[in-house]
């Protein structure tokens, strides 16, 4: 036998013979050391192997996969007890500089809405937060559509949302006399670009800002760029649903109203319709109204120069369409809410009045306002349209559940705060699909009709899992402050049983209005400068 032959069967022999055992021992005793590392890791960060079970799980079959083949539970989804909020400050995330240490004063003038003007409240904290500015408290937009002379302090809790961020950023009322008298210029005022990214703000803001250490910046709406690194999302959550809270009055009045409707109902769904004559005229759809409707219509869209002639079919058949209040009762029967279910409805002024909204409440005799429930504390509140979205904002947040007419500021607003707040039941029409629905539904039976709207509203009902990561708002899907908990199979049939949840989980997640965030109009614009 041949060196060559030698060495290759003794090495034939020994892959055969020797090597196998010795792989399996070593391999074993790998497997060994893996799991005993990854059990001692678990042991400090609580929560690794809770997580790698649920990514595996995930990976075998999607939640949304599993609801697909079981019945909708119109009231809540069975998966949102395996998610929670959190934003608590990182340990890494350096304390907020001192007022006489930072690069200047950072002032806003709000734009829009009271919902449009919270997001650029938000935003404008971590705009200081990235400066290292001394945050003043904002100026509220005073000459929108609404004509609100309303201010911060009418709205939200002055002095909470100042000491509540005390360890992210400095917050004063006002620009100290001495440094305005010390200045020999006026405050800088310039337009950022939407979507503006941090390192925008660093390179073309801190300059003036340095220069000229007092600077506004105007018409912040949406200035911000989406995506952010984990700790200024963290940030925004905390602004969002901690620091700005509204006034004692508003919160006494909004509950008060949350309670009256508890008092006749063990639960309720509230609607916002955004059913109001600038919407519809700002969408460029036709809503059966006849010529009355369209030069109605046509004369408030002249407010906005840049908008294009649109064809009103073609529209409707893309979805761009808010859904009339008959279409939203007939969807949510459709859904399988009964005839005696009770119904918040949120809005302003309805276009059409009392016609308009006739069909919806012989749908849902059980029908109420805020008007129809708290009238008398209303009254000094009429005047001032934030102060009464904002009562809106309280019931449907505190509602079991909450369906949107459209894709604008409070529908945004709210469907990322009952996100962070456990996933609590968000319903948005497939206004694309649903208008097909609508415009063949006297061609069907009712039976086939529902199933069909049940089949439209798959991965519209507000599930934990329907957000497709890359896509949307923060504002709306604020997924850095969605926390999991470990997903079992077996624990989905128990959807009654209260689980053991820490402390601080708690504290989250409570709804409570003590901790409400910023009020929010029904009427905010979503309407481009």
């Amino acid at each position: 036998m041949g060196v060559a032959q030698l060495k290759s069967g003794g090495l034939w022999k020994w892959r055969s013979f020797s090597g196998q055992p010795k792989r399996t021992v070593m391999w074993k005793w790998v497997c060994g050391v893996m799991l005993f590392s990854l059990g001692v890791i678990s042991l400090f960060t609580g929560h690794v192997v809770s997580h790698l079970e649920w990514a595996q799980q995930l990976s075998k079959r999607s939640l949304l996969d599993i609801s697909r083949k079981e019945p909708i539970d119109v009231w809540k989804s069975k998966y949102s007890k395996f998610f929670y909020g959190c934003s608590e400050r990182g340990k890494s995330f350096p304390p907020a500089v001192q007022e006489h240490k930072s690069n200047g004063y950072l002032l806003i003038a709000a734009s829009g809405g009271l919902n449009q003007q919270r997001t650029g409240i938000t935003d404008a904290v971590v705009v200081a937060r990235i400066l290292n500015a001394t945050f003043v408290v904002p100026e509220l937009d005073h000459h929108s559509y609404w004509k609100d002379d309303s201010d911060f302090n009418d709205i939200f809790d002055f002095n909470w949302f100042i000491s509540s961020l005390t360890k992210d950023v400095t917050i004063v009322k006002r620009v100290p006399d001495r440094v305005m008298r010390s200045m020999e210029k006026p405050p800088y005022t310039m337009r950022v670009p939407r979507k503006s990214t941090p390192e925008y703000y660093l390179d073309q803001v801190l300059p003036i800002l340095s220069r000229r250490h007092v600077l506004q910046l105007t018409k912040f709406d949406y200035r911000l760029a989406n995506d952010l690194d984990e700790d200024m999302q963290k940030l925004r959550c905390r602004v969002n649903y901690n620091a700005l809270r509204f006034t004692k009055r508003i919160q006494s009045v909004g509950m008060k109203v949350v309670k009256r409707m508890r008092k006749m109902a063990k639960r309720f769904i509230a609607v916002h319709l955004r059913f109001e004559p600038d919407m519809l005229a700002f969408s460029g759809c036709d809503f059966g109204g006849g010529e009355k409707e369209r030069a109605e219509l046509a004369e408030i869209r002249k407010r906005w120069d840049t908008l294009p002639d649109l064809d009103p079919l073609e529209e409707r058949k893309r979805g761009k369409c808010p859904l009339t209040p008959h279409e939203v009762g007939l969807m949510l029967r459709a859904l399988g809410f009964a005839n005696n279910t009770y119904i918040y409805v949120a809005s302003g002024e309805i276009y059409g009045g009392e016609k308009t909204l006739r069909p919806l409440r012989e749908l849902f005799p059980n029908f109420y306002t805020k008007e129809m429930l708290a009238n008398d504390e209303l009254k000094p509140m009429l005047p001032f349209s934030s102060r009464l979205a904002a009562i809106d904002y309280i019931v449907s947040d505190e509602s079991d559940v909450f369906i949107t007419n459209n894709n604008g500021n409070m529908a945004k607003i709210l469907a990322g705060r009952r996100r962070y707040m456990g996933h609590k039941r968000t319903i948005r029409p497939n206004a694309k699909k649903l208008s097909a629905l609508f415009m063949d539904r006297e061609k069907m039976e009712w039976q086939t009709f529902a199933k069909k709207v049940k089949s439209c509203q798959r991965g519209f009902m507000g599930d934990p899992d329907e957000f497709k990561p890359g896509r949307g708002e923060f504002h709306e899907y604020p997924q850095a402050c969605i926390c999991q908990r470990p997903f079992s199979y077996d624990k989905t049939s128990t959807d009654d049983e209260e689980e053991d949840i820490p402390e601080e989980v708690h504290n989250n997640t409570s709804s409570g209005h003590g901790h409400l965030s910023s009020a929010d109009s029904e009427r905010d614009e979503v309407f481009p400068d």
